[in-house]
């Protein structure tokens, strides 16, 4: 590693936690093809506490658990058992009565119709299905609390069966789609998730430290999520958790890891398929993965309904933005030197990753902070992946 980019990196992560304001601990990391080349950590894993945030400290890793519950449906692609065009009602029946929303009656109750397009593992895949989440749909947490349904980080069942917002594969709208998805790779294997992802992700990439129910071990290392109020005070909120066990191994939300355990998917991908213990991926899914799936649609950004969870925000705005399986794809290179065409995604507690098949490099900062998209976290990530292109270029 070049000492330069080491310190360069280092000081991006201290400012992040140094400055006023800013996030109590946060874990970043950049690989190439091969392995890691920057590791670093700062700050504490709870705000007032001793206990250091170190490059093996477990997180609620939220979305970026979509990219591996892909995986485990491409894998079935691959296999002939799923086509991505099947309707998904033929695996999972429940999401046939899933309807439209068409606004709300004078008493608050929704008013609703039957989609005109059926839900495909597609529409699922690319976020085109018409879901979303309770905090970027004022109208989906209406219609939520009209019916009565759980908050998605209950991680149960009944919490993924909600309303349709438009007909799928007539917009993106980013959603609780990769829940479903899982619960298709279920009814097909026979097994929960976790297990497929234990049998066919995890132990060919030798990711241990990773799982919908921590070890001990693992809780031991547990960074505790905070809340940055709207005046900017922080606060450590250590019960916020996800359910131990989960009611439902949640393929868009639900996986705890260390970062370092991530880096390991993140290769695989770089390496076209291939992880330590042998192939995940055939080479073409890799590359289907990675090309934009939509038609004609463009990713744009969010407004929230929750303020406590998630700000209004957008990537990189102005910057054209397409969706792959099942990664965010920006079409044009991005301010922090990252090519066009590459991918990245994120997680509600201000996690980011990215990965760079072109150049052959990936990175991911974790941190354990609310809402979305922090006023300190996530200039930290743009100005490490600022960092890690700045040094590549010399």
């Amino acid at each position: 590693m070049n000492d330069r980019f080491k310190s360069a990196a280092d000081a991006v992560l201290a400012k992040t936690v140094g400055d006023a304001g800013g996030v109590p601990g946060v874990v970043a990391m950049a690989t190439d093809r091969r392995a890691n080349f920057y590791e670093g950590a700062a700050g504490r894993r709870q705000i007032g506490k001793d206990q250091p945030m170190t490059p093996d400290t477990v997180m609620a890793i939220f979305s970026t658990t979509k990219a591996i519950t892909g995986v485990t449906l491409m894998q079935l692609v691959e296999e002939g058992k799923v086509r991505l065009t099947d309707p998904a009602r033929e695996y999972v029946p429940d999401i046939a009565e899933l309807q439209v929303l068409d606004g709300f009656a004078a008493d608050g109750q929704p008013k609703l119709r039957k989609p005109r397009t059926e839900i495909t593992l597609n529409h699922l895949m690319l976020h085109t299905s018409g879901l979303c989440y309770e905090f970027f749909s004022g109208d989906d947490l209406k219609y939520r609390t009209a019916k009565g349904i759980p908050t998605i980080v209950s991680s149960s069942y009944a919490a993924i069966r909600t309303v349709l917002l438009h007909d799928p594969g007539d917009a993106w709208t980013y959603g609780v789609n990769l829940d479903w998805i899982g619960k298709v790779v279920e009814a097909v294997r026979g097994q929960r998730l976790g297990q497929v992802m234990q049998d066919r992700v995890f132990a060919p990439l030798e990711m241990k430290d990773i799982g919908f129910v921590m070890t001990p071990d693992m809780q031991a290392r547990r960074a505790v999520i905070h809340d940055r109020a709207a005046d900017g005070r922080i606060t450590a909120v250590p019960d916020l958790m996800l359910p131990q066990p989960p009611e439902m191994d949640m393929g868009g939300h639900g996986l705890y890891a260390s970062i370092g355990e991530y880096m390991k998917f993140i290769r695989m991908i770089l390496n076209d398929g291939v992880g330590p213990q042998g192939r995940v991926l055939k080479a073409d899914t890799v590359a289907r993965m990675a090309r934009s799936g939509l038609s004609g649609i463009k990713v744009g950004g969010w407004k929230t309904s929750i303020p406590s969870l998630s700000n209004d925000g957008e990537f990189f705005p102005g910057l054209p933005k397409s969706w792959g399986y099942t990664f965010m794809i920006n079409d044009a290179a991005t301010p922090s030197g990252r090519p066009a065409g590459q991918l990245m995604w994120a997680g509600l507690a201000n996690l980011y990753f990215w990965i760079d098949r072109q150049q052959g490099v990936g990175g991911f900062w974790g941190s354990q902070i609310l809402p979305f998209q922090d006023v300190s976290s996530y200039p930290g990530f743009v100005d490490f992946e600022t960092t890690v292109y700045r040094h590549l270029a010399q």
